[in-house]
């Protein structure tokens, strides 16, 4: 067995699924990717593997290893093999461990054998199931038994205790991400062998541009689930509401509790006022379009999402729960905390809320501030904690110790602080697949940085090409012949005021000039926040609207559209008896006898226009189609009734939709409630090319409206 070089280890977290982007797995990457970053050999143990790859890309010094295999339609899935459907020996009670991934024969077997042949140092379980795991099969092994608490103490049932609290006792040591739950621990396991003590998360500074707080947006992220208290924030913002009509929330995660949510922004009437934006990785880009963070909890184990948006430079509204948002913030120097125990918590929290909103001179002190406390939480400070901790659990280890089956190589040689950081391994210049940055400009254009590592002299363009042409319409701009270090990034950008941008989709490519070969750029970052105050531009084209995003499958792409005429609905409100919308028109003035009009789509022509004027305002006109026409179903399944402007008597229809601002897609995000007529329930939502449409169903089939068929 080779020795390591000296003061390095091998270090495994055990996780139980490494592929979602949960919290506990956010905060095991960053501390594994900087361990690995000091010089360690790291890797990442994944009891389950139910994707193909991980939501979270892993920096290469990290390395995966997957024990099930519970990829479903796969020639590899071993969800039904005989031994997965037997019970684990050590976790049999279905209230502490349940569902697709709960604990099985055939997890008992793959975890046993591995924690029983790993040659690792140190061995780090990340969850209670894990670290019965830990502690059964990890015993008299020679490598150091670590646990981690990623919620609190509180949170688990009895029955859990039971069997985590006398694995814990067991280790050699056993972290939370809070003093005050450290205490909790120390008070509930007063004889246990494993030091018990607080380590907090490790955040990474992000790569993105940080907030300018020039916004009116309030931004908070997390699991929709009830402890996260999501109620309470939409309730507060709702009391403030009407003094800041110029203020938006936007609420990140996915959960239980989303549809619970929808339905009180609804009841509220503050669909266009809140938005709930689904999960997103990363994060960094959309704390950075904020101008608040928000945190409404009842409790909160460390506070991960407070350290992000601290990062980012925002001021944190967080209720002063249990346990770290009082260890991570101070109230009135980088956040503000909120009592949760005297008065009405949304009446306090509201209060907060409307302090800071109506005070920018607040909000860029404590946002600075913010920025500064948040460094202590850098994966390199903290990856520095644990290094000491293996040191003082095993202190002056420098030579080997026995080891079944023949000698461990020496361990430690001190935790030193001064290790140089070891570099990532360089990009390949053939890489199949080069990285690429890219950030809106003030103007709009698109700046876009590639890995001049990954670049060779070959590469000469950047190709955008339309999918829908199949490369009939692309745009080509040169790269820069400057000097390409590897480790360096090389920025290119598409103009806008150079480039007409037919609508559609566009995939970003490196292009080669001589074999005209191409490659397709991965999206590592997609900063658009400078589109959050950037008005739709009208040009000889048309009116244009550009927004870079990722693709599900992690590629750089830029949706765009390109009308010489286009109604923006900046409201869409639904009623009791109609379906109210503004709109600012670009191509086609507002004048008398201006209406508007949903048509339905692929009818017979009996069906006519359903029609109502447009009152003109100083932003554009607003008119109201009444529901009963539109509720005379047609169509077996649906009727679908596409909105329209008419600017002005005898003018030509302009469809109606929302292509300004940051969303690539509309469709399933922005939502509207439903309104019934009759047996049949209507609901305006946008299309896939975010055009605006009434979709009316019969009442026994009508769904949650999100899904609705362009």
């Amino acid at each position: 067995m080779a020795p390591h070089p000296e003061g390095t280890m091998k270090i495994e977290f055990l996780l139980h699924n490494a592929y979602g982007i949960g919290g506990t797995i956010r905060s095991t990457v960053n501390l594994a990717t900087a361990l690995a970053a000091r010089g360690h050999d790291v890797r990442v143990i994944s009891v389950n593997r139910p994707v193909d790859e991980p939501e979270i890309v892993l920096d290469p010094r990290v390395r995966l290893t997957p024990l099930v295999d519970l990829r479903e339609g796969t020639a590899g899935d071993e969800y039904d093999t005989p031994l997965n459907q037997r019970p684990s020996e050590l976790f049999r009670d279905e209230r502490i461990d349940n569902g697709r991934m709960a604990a099985t024969a055939l997890t008992d077997e793959r975890v046993k054998a591995h924690l029983t042949t790993t040659d690792a140092d140190v061995v780090i379980a990340t969850r209670p199931k894990l670290i019965g795991y830990l502690a059964a099969y990890g015993a008299d092994r020679p490598y150091l038994r670590l646990g981690q608490e990623h919620l609190t103490h509180e949170a688990h049932v009895p029955e859990l205790h039971e069997v985590m609290d006398p694995a814990i006792a067991a280790l050699d040591a056993f972290t939370t991400v809070s003093e005050a739950d450290a205490r909790n621990y120390r008070q509930a396991l007063p004889d246990a062998h494993a030091r018990i003590l607080a380590v907090p998360n490790a955040v990474p500074a992000p790569a993105a541009e940080p907030s300018d707080g020039t916004t009116k947006l309030i931004v908070s992220a997390g699991r929709l689930v009830a402890v996260k208290r999501y109620d309470r924030l939409v309730a507060a913002f709702a009391k403030i509401a009407a003094e800041r009509p110029e203020w938006r929330l936007r609420i990140y995660g996915r959960g239980p509790a989303k549809a619970k949510l929808r339905r009180q922004i609804e009841e509220l009437g503050l669909a266009e006022r809140i938005t709930l934006m689904g999960a997103r990785s990363p994060i960094e880009t959309e704390w950075a379009k904020g101008a608040i963070a928000a945190v409404a909890s009842d409790a909160e184990s460390f506070g991960m999402t407070i350290v992000e948006a601290m990062h980012a430079g925002l001021p944190v509204v967080a209720t002063d729960c249990p346990h770290g948002p009082r260890e991570i913030l101070t109230d009135g120097t980088d956040g503000l905390l909120v009592p949760l125990d005297e008065g009405d918590a949304v009446d306090a929290y509201a209060d907060a809320l409307l302090r800071l909103t109506g005070d920018a001179e607040l909000r860029a002190r404590l946002g600075a501030a913010a920025r500064t406390a948040a460094r202590r939480y850098e994966p390199e400070a903290i990856a520095q904690r644990y290094e000491q901790l293996f040191e003082e659990l095993r202190p002056g280890c420098t030579t080997a110790r026995p080891k079944k089956g023949g000698l461990l190589r020496g361990l430690f040689g001190g935790a030193r602080t001064d290790r140089k950081p070891t570099a990532a391994p360089a990009p390949a210049a053939d890489a199949a697949h080069p990285d690429a940055r890219c950030t809106v400009t003030a103007d709009g254009s698109l700046a876009v940085r590639l890995r001049t590592g990954q670049l060779t002299a070959a590469d000469t363009h950047l190709l955008l090409r339309h999918r829908g042409s199949k490369g009939k319409e692309a745009v080509r701009v040169p790269l820069p012949k400057q000097r390409r270090d590897a480790g360096e990034w090389l920025e290119v950008r598409v103009d806008r005021a150079a480039h007409a941008l037919p609508e559609g989709r566009w995939d970003a490519y490196t292009e080669r000039s001589g074999d005209k070969t191409r490659r397709r750029l991965l999206g590592t970052l997609v900063e658009q926040k400078a589109l959050l105050g950037l008005d739709l531009q009208q040009t000889p084209d048309g009116v244009t609207a550009w927004v870079p995003y990722e693709t599900s499958d992690g590629f750089l792409a830029v949706r765009t559209w390109l009308r010489e005429r286009h109604a923006e609905a900046t409201e869409v409100r639904v009623g009791d008896d109609g379906v109210t919308v503004t709109v600012t028109t670009y191509g086609a003035p507002l004048g008398d006898g201006g209406e508007l009009v949903a048509r339905l789509r692929h009818g017979d022509g009996a069906a006519a226009d359903v029609r109502a004027p447009l009152e003109r305002g100083e932003q554009g006109g607003t008119g109201t189609l009444p529901l009963e026409p539109m509720s005379r179903r047609t169509g077996a399944e649906q009727d679908l009734w596409d909105l329209y402007v008419r600017p002005a008597a005898g003018a030509a229809l302009v469809r109606v939709g929302r292509i300004a601002g940051d969303f690539a897609d509309r469709k399933g995000i922005d939502t509207f409630p439903a309104a019934t007529r009759g047996t049949a329930r209507l609901r305006p939502y946008f299309t896939v090319t975010n055009d605006l449409t009434v979709s009316v169903k019969d009442i026994e089939g009508a769904g949650e409206g999100a899904g609705e068929e362009e």
